[in-house]
């Protein structure tokens, strides 16, 4: 698929401002849409959706299909009589500049599950009919994953692997008991996703009324405490007692010397090829109902992955095992047709993965931070090719002044001098050289467009705790900063 010049913001709808903990989908992403859109931007980009556990990463999610229940919009359920203002009393003391995820967690659901019993309450109407044809349109994967939250809950929160077995290696017996014995946890878990869906779509159809495109973000790997690994363990290497035999990493580097150990199981792609990519083109099938533009992260582990056995305690360990290549791909457009995917290309990247990334016509991902250990780095804009995607940083990155303060200083004095810049709007001189480029997109994190330092850093890979929790202050979307933004716009045709 070709796409068109423009670009656009990185911001996750967790960091948007609001009284209720965490950004949701209510009145702030309206209103930051509306922004994107006055500033001529083109482009939303968004973290993965899915439904956070524990460290609270977007990336290692209870489900490959389902939304985040975090995500709703207390507003527009008392907008749609599913909640009252009376209904917030006793809402915590959260803080304005961070997502506190242990308050949410306590918070939250119960919430949701307030507007369930309301729900419940009314007369039969409109918004039964659209709940009935949710459940059937995506029963597939709702009552997997429904269940398993139900038993989940059950279990105080214990991971799959540590359930019952009858429960952990799914005995139809003991699965139509829990359907039974939980079928009033099920249905919440049901409304959750359907509020989640609803509230979803209209905001994305709101985006495309304003002439935006959402990007969404794929991570390769499933979560091992995820419905997915639960319900298809004959899809991953996983022993009897459901525990991998195999998980997912990447081996040792300049940053982390004994590599990253992500832990997640790794796919049987044989199993996968039997069913002709069923699972995979489902996904896929699922994540573009939901967004217009997908980021498949770690894009790399279809070309080789690094296996790391189960019991390793890091990364170092291990070995690259081909992945299942272009015949993946072909099944998925052969199921769906050209897709609007960008690859993630980042870290060891072999020849095998240039190949395929190039061979799919698919754009790949230049960070600009990156690029400032000499003239031949890649990531310079003078060596991009036009279907790239240039980003300042990501949300695995530092800020660009958080970078500016902490790399190394000659880097620092190469990145001044490859600018033409004294250093004193560091972040900004990235952006205008970004927007310059020949990329046919052009991102920014939030935090870069607002100057902000280390302190917004969103993420620190291969660390654990205190992560995903940054929230953009009230006030940030000024005149000023709209009008920056719209002049690089017209300035570099985007």
């Amino acid at each position: 698929m070709t796409f068109q010049r423009c670009s656009g913001i990185l911001l996750h709808p967790s960091s948007l401002p609001g009284p209720y903990g965490i950004g949701d989908l209510g009145p702030a992403a309206y209103r930051f849409i509306d922004y994107l859109a006055e500033t001529g931007c083109k482009l939303w980009q968004v973290l993965p959706l899915g439904p956070t556990g524990y460290g609270d990463s977007p990336y290692q999610c209870f489900s490959a299909f389902a939304g985040n229940p975090y995500l709703v919009s207390p507003d527009l359920l008392i907008q749609d009589g599913l909640l009252t203002g009376d209904d917030l009393a006793g809402m915590p003391a959260f803080p304005e500049n961070r997502v506190d995820f242990g308050l949410i967690f306590n918070w939250k659901p119960a919430l949701l599950d307030k507007a369930c019993a309301r729900f419940e309450s009314l007369p039969t109407g409109p918004l039964h009919d659209e709940f009935a044809a949710y459940r059937l349109s995506n029963a597939s994967w709702l009552e997997d994953f429904t269940l398993f939250m139900a038993i989940k809950d059950a279990n105080d929160g214990r991971a799959w692997t540590e359930w019952p077995s009858p429960l952990r290696t799914r005995q139809p017996a003991a699965l139509a008991a829990a359907r039974e014995s939980f079928a009033s946890a099920i249905l919440r878990h049901e409304f959750r996703q359907f509020l989640f869906s609803r509230q979803w779509q209209a905001l994305r159809n709101y985006a495309h009324g304003k002439g935006l495109q959402i990007i969404g973000d794929i991570p390769i790997f499933v979560a091992m405490d995820s419905s997915d690994a639960w319900s298809h363990p004959e899809l991953f290497y996983l022993d009897e007692a459901g525990k991998p035999t195999v998980v997912a990493g990447v081996p040792p580097d300049y940053f982390s010397p004994t590599g990253q150990l992500w832990g997640n199981p790794l796919y049987r792609w044989d199993l996968h090829q039997s069913t002709g990519y069923q699972w995979w083109i489902e996904r896929i099938r699922a994540t573009l109902r939901t967004v217009d533009i997908v980021r498949i992260d770690h894009f790399r582990g279809f070309a080789g992955y690094w296996e790391i056995p189960g019991d390793a305690p890091t990364a170092e360990r291990g070995r690259w095992v081909p992945g299942p290549g272009l015949e993946l791909f072909t099944a998925i457009r052969g199921a769906l047709g050209e897709l609007p995917i960008i690859a993630e290309d980042l870290g060891e990247i072999t020849p095998d993965v240039i190949e395929l990334r190039d061979m799919l016509g698919l754009p790949g991902m230049k960070i600009y931070q990156f690029g400032f250990s000499g003239p031949d780095n890649p990531f310079l804009p003078h060596h991009y090719p036009r279907n790239c995607i240039v980003y300042t940083g990501t949300h695995d990155n530092d800020t660009a002044w958080g970078w500016y303060h902490t790399a190394p200083a000659h880097e620092v004095d190469f990145a001044r001098r490859y600018l033409n810049v004294d250093g004193s709007d560091f972040a900004w001189d990235m952006i205008r050289s970004a927007w310059a480029s020949v990329a046919v997109f052009a991102l920014a994190p939030l935090q870069d467009l607002l100057n902000l330092g280390s302190e917004a850093r969103m993420n620190f890979p291969g660390k654990m705790g205190g992560f995903w929790a940054w929230r953009m202050p009230p006030a940030s979307l000024e005149d000023d900063l709209k009008w920056r933004i719209k002049g690089l716009n017209y300035l570099y045709e985007r």
